[in-house]
Order: structure tokens, then sequence, then C-alpha cells
């Protein structure tokens, strides 16, 4: 079977009348800062009610809801007794890093059952918000790195504002530099954040955040603010606080990428 990274589809009701291959994107709403939707994708691929696919999904998903009360990321792969190769599933969480306990636990419970209303019955599927990450799928891909862009958004140009310019410069650089795995840092009114997934090593976390900050400079130029997520790592950076613009449509590695406007997040809200 394909994984995650290989046929997405987007399935909600709403994607049923625009096409089944979609990854889409939300722009940020402001209802709740850490439940802000950034990003969800599905495989297109389904699975049968009541197979033991579902019953290690169900588990795997009970078990990141229940971790996240007690750290800031976790992994799994469940396979119980009765289940094929075919039935495991890997799953992980991520919280931003600096969430207490209480708001980690609060998102990913919420991230949680947005998932289940996004991807139905899909056999993979993840979803970021602005607190934290969810992924299930069933191909492993714990521990693998994966540089591919998934979401790149950038703000208006500054024109040419060389006090900007070096700030920007600075807050990257540090970002790119700081050896953790999650990272802030500002200079004067730019500020800068980064994270990756913990299930890569710190040289593979240095790589993908190098990546991102590079995508960065090259498609955001002087832009206001900026935003690189990639598949496994991101970076965002911004003068008074990222915003969304939409209308880009494009294609890569034969997943449809979509950055929506206002009605999918209208449609989101609804869900929630």
């Amino acid at each position: 079977m394909k994984s995650l990274a290989e046929a997405l589809s987007f399935s909600s009701v709403m994607c049923y009348l625009l096409t089944s291959s979609f990854f889409f994107f939300f722009p940020h709403p402001s209802y709740s800062a850490l439940e802000s939707f950034i990003y969800a994708g599905c495989t297109q691929f389904k699975y049968n009610d009541g197979s033991p696919f579902e019953t290690n999904l169900n588990s795997v998903l009970t078990s990141i809801a229940n971790s996240a009360s007690l750290s800031n990321f976790n992994n799994f792969k469940i396979s119980l007794p009765g289940s094929t190769d075919s039935d495991i599933v890997y799953g992980l969480f991520q919280c931003r890093g600096d969430l207490t306990s209480s708001d980690c636990h609060n998102c990913i419970t919420h991230a949680v059952s947005q998932l289940g209303k996004i991807c139905i019955d899909t056999s993979g599927g993840a979803l970021q918000l602005e607190g934290c990450y969810v992924k299930y799928d069933n191909v492993s891909f714990l521990g693998a790195v994966d540089k591919t862009v998934v979401l790149k958004k950038c703000g208006s140009s500054s024109g040419y504002d060389s006090d900007f310019l070096t700030r920007r410069d600075a807050v990257q650089a540090y970002l790119t530099g700081a050896g953790q795995y999650f990272r802030v840092g500002g200079s004067g009114k730019v500020q800068g954040m980064a994270q990756c997934i913990q299930d890569l090593s710190m040289s593979q976390c240095q790589d993908c955040l190098s990546e991102a900050i590079q995508q960065l400079k090259n498609e955001c130029g002087s832009s206001s603010w900026g935003d690189m997520f990639l598949a496994k790592c991101y970076a965002r950076y911004s003068v008074r606080g990222v915003s969304s613009d939409g209308g880009k449509q494009f294609r890569r590695r034969g997943w449809w990428f979509m950055i929506c406007g206002f009605i999918f997040s209208f449609i989101y809200v609804m869900l929630c």
C-alpha cells in the first residue's frame, strides 16, 4: 500500500464536492490560538469498518491522547493480536515546545477529535494545528527523514528596509544554529520560531531546519513574514504575527496541495 506521503485526499463532506485527492490548507482562524488550523492531509485509501486496522488505529489515537498529558512528544507502533502486517498502525504527536502539559493535552485532544472528522476511514492522516501535530499511517514514517515542502506562505514585501533585513537574517541564523528541537529567537521587531519532529536525530533535525530556513530565504525574500513547513520540521518568522493569504495551488510527487481561503476556514470552524 502507498504511504501518506504518496497519496492524499480531502475526505470531509466538502471535499467530495471538489476532489478525492487533495492535501488542503486553511488560513489561521482567530477563535483559538493553539487550536488554529494550519494544514491537514489524508490518504486516499480507506479501511473497512470493524477491521483489525480500525482497532489498531483507535488504540493509537487513544494512546496519543493519553500520552499528551505526560509529555510533549511520543510515537507508537500498534499491532494487536489477530493483526497482520498490513494492519499495523504507526502514529506520533508533538506539541510546540513552549506549551504547558495542560495546553499540550488540550491541543492534542482537539487534534485527535478533528482528525477523525477530516480523515474519515482513511489509512493515513496528519493534522498540524498552531500548538500541536498528530499523524498516523499504515506505513512506517517514524525516524525517517522527509524534507518535502508541505506548506509555504509569504507575506507582502516590506520593501528595502535594511534594519528589518539585518534583524531577520540574524534571527534565521540563530534558528539554524540553536541546536534544539524547539527554537525561538528575536531581534527587535522580528521574531522567529522553528521546530523538528523529535523522532529525528539532532543531526537530522539540524539538516531539516537548515533546509527549511534556506527555503524561507529563497521563497520569501523581503516578505514581512514567512512560514515554511516541511514534512518533519518548520521555520517561521514575522514582524507583527503571522497571517495568511490564499489561492495558490500546485502539485508535487503525486499530491495535490491547496492553500484555501475563507470558505474552507469557515467549514473547519463549523466542524469544531
